[in-house]
């Protein structure tokens, strides 16, 4: 029982640095950065690779193979010779990425893969066990248990890069589609009926429905907008105003439409978030600059 005890908790240790990767794999990326993997390219098959290799030889370790054991040790090896070498190069206290995003690059780090070969030294040395069926059954499900969680950290990780791709792209611009709403460089009387501002510079008609969930979730931005002293903002219903809802062919709720003090329409949008509201006023802002430049 202790070499089948000392398998598992080595086959548990590289299960836990597989999920450790699959959990943040920019972290792994950064740390294989500091073992010469500098091209995105090369990192990312350097980390497949990796993955793949350690769940192997945790699967085969667990199922009781010397070869897997032998293979470990040989892992644990390299793994200590290329952090000694990069302490050597003097990249010390750099992201190593062996068991997380927290594992850096230095002595302990060389000591524990050093005790960890030997570990595996010793269950290939150890004289096996037989396994009676009751065993491998709970082999299986551990190895099935671990294989949920491996599943749920590459989920949550790719969940995280999601997010953080739309933190670094950010909102996007109205839905500026040139065949809805009015033709943007067309005159319309809709800015007589927005109520007057002396300091605007800008006019700005909200189409709204009273049925609209996304309306009415919206209406603290459309007052925030409302607020600015060179914003004149006017707001359209889809049932009490109608008849400018036909006259400006608009397709649905919420929409904007930005005019110049002609009553130009300068650019226009369907949106879902203040940004996208704000992006119908800035493009307004620079047609109507670029007008003005050009005349």
């Amino acid at each position: 029982m202790v070499e089948m005890g000392l398998r598992l908790a080595l086959a548990g240790v590289l299960a836990a640095a597989v999920v450790a990767k699959l959990a943040r794999p920019r972290a792994a990326l950064d740390g294989l950065a500091a073992f010469g993997f500098r091209a995105p390219s090369a990192a990312r098959a350097g980390l497949a690779a990796l993955v793949l290799v350690e769940a192997g030889l945790a699967v085969g370790v667990a199922a009781g193979s010397d070869e897997a054991a032998w293979l470990g040790a040989a892992l644990m090896a390299l793994f200590g010779l290329a952090l000694a070498g990069a302490i050597a190069g003097g990249r010390a206290g750099e992201p190593c990425a062996c068991f997380g995003a927290r594992s850096r690059i230095g002595w302990p780090a060389v000591a524990r893969n050093a005790v960890l070969a030997a570990g595996f030294v010793a269950v290939a040395l150890l004289p096996s066990d037989e396994l009676s069926t009751e065993q491998w059954l709970g082999l299986g499900l551990i190895g099935a248990f671990a294989a949920v969680a491996a599943l749920a950290a590459a989920v949550l990780a790719l969940a995280r890069e999601v997010g953080l791709l739309r933190l670094r792209v950010g909102p996007t611009s109205a839905l500026e589609i040139p065949s809805e709403g009015p033709e943007l460089g067309s005159q319309s009387d809709v800015i007589r009926r927005i109520p007057p501002k002396p300091s605007a510079e800008l006019w700005l008609a909200v189409f709204t429905s009273e049925g609209c969930a996304v309306c009415a979730a919206l209406g603290p931005a459309i007052d925030s907008v409302a607020s600015h002293p060179a914003v004149a903002v006017g707001r359209f219903d889809e049932v009490a105003d109608s008849d400018v809802w036909l006259e400006l062919n608009v397709p649905g709720s919420p929409f904007a439409v930005a005019l110049d003090a002609d009553g130009t329409v300068l650019a226009k949008g369907t949106f879902n978030n203040l940004a996208q509201l704000e992006s119908v006023l800035a493009a307004g802002e620079r047609r109507r600059a670029e007008a003005v430049a050009s005349g």
